[in-house]
């Protein structure tokens, strides 16, 4: 079936050492209820079929906004974790591409000891990348679904480059990259998510912004239940539409 091109594209953005396949239940749950809506999970530098470039904000930023372009040129941004992290930085520097932004699990602000103790181990995983490989899919699949850890190591796993990932999001200002975009954020954590600790802070940053909070959740398990989140995506996705008809 052709995709509904007069439907908001959506983008989505992977987490550290995974790839764009991370997203693949979940898009193909958003494709199932909203009509073959063009939408796109692409790699980030460093990750799967981009492994060996190195990563940095600016190489991320840039990658997705090729993405972007490739839908037409605006698109609504969903990331999680460190692509959370990425879709924020795209939004402030290409507000004029980015319709909103739903960023799952990135609202801890990376200082002091939460920054050093986050490098430390992101960098471990980087020097031994085979062990941090085993904790990983070990990980998964204890805490996520069949479906869903597999999805998460589909692309294979990038471990060399957490090191780059964690150099880069320490060295961000989100708060200050959220006070620049003028567009609409929806800031999603799980109630048990260890980097949900400057929520409060994040949404206050925003020109624009809701939080919400769900109970029982953890880091990753967001992406337990691939049909739940898409709603979620269709919800947002519906809103922004909404915002931009009323506005025109």
């Amino acid at each position: 079936m052709e995709p509904n091109d007069s439907a908001l594209p959506l983008v989505f953005l992977h987490g550290v050492r995974v790839s764009g396949t991370m997203w693949h239940p979940v898009m193909e749950a958003v494709d199932a209820g909203s009509g073959h809506r063009r939408m796109v999970a692409p790699d980030l530098p460093g990750h799967g079929r981009r492994r060996g470039e190195r990563f940095t904000i600016d190489a991320a930023v840039d990658a997705v906004a090729e993405a972007i372009d490739e839908l037409g040129g605006r698109a609504l941004l969903v990331g999680l974790s460190a692509g959370g992290y990425v879709s924020i930085a795209t939004a402030a520097r290409h507000p004029g591409r980015v319709a909103g932004v739903l960023a799952l699990g990135c609202t801890g602000v990376p200082r002091g000891v939460y920054a050093s103790v986050f490098r430390q181990q992101f960098h471990l995983g980087a020097r031994y990348p085979e062990v941090a490989e085993w904790l990983s899919v070990r990980g998964f699949r204890r805490t996520l679904s069949a479906r869903a850890a597999e999805a998460m190591t589909a692309g294979g796993l990038s471990c060399e480059v957490m090191g780059d990932v964690a150099d880069a999001i320490t060295g961000l200002d989100p708060l200050g990259l959220l006070a620049q975009y003028p567009g609409p954020v929806w800031l999603v954590n799980g109630a048990r998510d260890p980097f949900r600790g400057d929520e409060r802070a994040f949404l206050a940053a925003c020109r624009d912004g809701r939080l919400a909070v769900w109970p029982g959740l953890g880091h990753l398990t967001t992406l337990s239940d691939p049909r739940a989140l898409a709603r979620t995506v269709l919800d947002v996705t519906a809103a922004v539409e909404h915002q931009r008809c009323a506005a025109v």
